[in-house]
């Protein structure tokens, strides 16, 4: 290499006249020489191998036909999701979740867990492993039927309970409710009760006059002093607060995920363990479909010709919710009372209680109606189905059937 330098040195010497342009090639060269060397060494990192699970998922490309990074704010959800995660038998690998029923999850496209009922869960992947793969690196597979999982609810946590392993698909066990949340829950559930004392102690008469049982059964709306009354007062507004805090308090306790809906999620992201920030988040769309029903009533009444009939809908569909806002806090504390022993039981009884409610205030505002017109008037029914009976089975479907 040496003498080949040299070499060079005297060759450039001879054609340029000077020994500076030799030194200055030579001192090029020996210079050139370690950088060279060290680009020939460089070698591209190889990708980290995943030691748990992590906060991003991937979707399937189909165009392409490759995973790809899935970005909330860029993709449309999905129905299944992937991420790689290494599993080794007698190394726990603890994973809790919420899952809706039919939540099914995959180790290399092998089935390992599906989900009879909604609910959290708690399991470990190293117990679940397929005997036909084996230790490191596997495709992790999450997929709702019909639906979109809940990935902001996935943690490497402790299970808290050990895992049921059967030889056909296991399921896993239960994961109770933390103490934390029920405490939350209760701590609601008294200022709820706290307000409404306070209301009662400030607006007696007012609220006197929403609270008249003896008038459900009356035989004529002119009898009742509520539906003549206007409808946007201090004080129904108050309740109608009250009512929507009590109701979303109740949506949170059941689990019913409002943000499995497309164009909600697309908006919002509330994770599943932030009980207060859910809280408020309900709250929000319980009140503004409450108040924002008479908007809708008023442009389906003008669609039909039925204007005169909008403050008395309006009025009745206020007052039966109102009265129905009382019961919604004795369905919350039965539900936290008995919801760990009897779950089932406890699931059905709300979900019936919450069915009964919608569909008693459409019966309500459908006799009441009846009460001023005929319902054989075509234009009428046409009128009652759009503004109630549609609705209705919207709110079933999203309350009472989603899980």
């Amino acid at each position: 290499m040496c003498q080949l330098f040299g070499l060079i040195s005297r060759l450039l010497a001879h054609i340029g006249g000077g020994r500076a342009w030799a030194t200055a090639a030579v001192g090029v060269a020996l210079l050139g020489q370690p950088l060279a060397a060290a680009a020939t060494e460089y070698r591209p990192l190889p990708p980290p191998v995943p030691t748990g699970l992590s906060a991003d998922w991937l979707i399937h490309d189909v165009a392409r036909n490759r995973l790809i990074l899935f970005l909330p704010d860029y993709h449309a959800p999905a129905h299944a999701y992937y991420q790689y995660v290494t599993v080794r038998r007698g190394e726990p690998f603890p994973l809790a979740f919420v899952a809706a029923p039919g939540l099914s999850i995959f180790l290399d496209n092998e089935l390992i867990f599906i989900a009879k009922d909604a609910g959290p869960y708690a399991l470990d992947l190293s117990r679940l492993l397929p005997v036909s793969l084996s230790n490191g690196t596997h495709l992790l597979a999450v997929w709702q039927p019909g639906g979109i999982p809940a990935l902001s609810s996935f943690t490497t946590a402790a299970p808290a309970a050990p895992t049921a392993i059967a030889s056909s698909v296991p399921f896993a066990q239960p994961r109770p409710p933390a103490q934390q949340g029920q405490n939350t829950y209760l701590g609601m559930l008294l200022l709820i009760g706290l307000l409404y004392g306070g209301l009662r102690s400030t607006f007696q008469s007012g609220l006197a006059r929403v609270f008249q049982f003896d008038e459900l059964f009356a035989t004529s709306p002119d009898q009742q002093s509520f539906l003549v009354k206007p409808a946007f007062s201090v004080v129904n507004l108050a309740l109608v607060l009250l009512f929507s805090l009590s109701f979303a308090l109740l949506l949170t306790a059941i689990h019913t995920d409002l943000q499995n809906l497309p164009l909600l999620r697309r908006f919002l992201h509330v994770p599943e363990t932030a009980v207060a920030a859910r809280v408020t988040l309900y709250t929000a769309i319980v009140a503004t479909y409450i108040l924002g029903k008479y908007l809708f009533l008023e442009l389906m009444g003008y669609i039909f010709d039925l204007q005169e009939m909008v403050n008395l809908h309006y009025r009745e569909f206020l007052r039966t919710t109102l009265l129905a806002s009382l019961l919604v806090p004795l369905v919350l504390l039965g539900y936290l009372s008995l919801n760990t022993r009897y779950p089932q039981t406890v699931a059905l009884a709300v979900d019936g209680a919450t069915g009964l409610a919608l569909a008693g205030t459409s019966l309500r505002v459908a006799r009441t109606l009846h009460q001023k017109a005929s319902l054989l008037n075509l234009h009428l029914f046409a009128y009652l189905c759009a503004t109630e009976v549609l609705p209705l089975l919207v709110l079933l479907r999203l309350l009472v059937f989603a899980q």
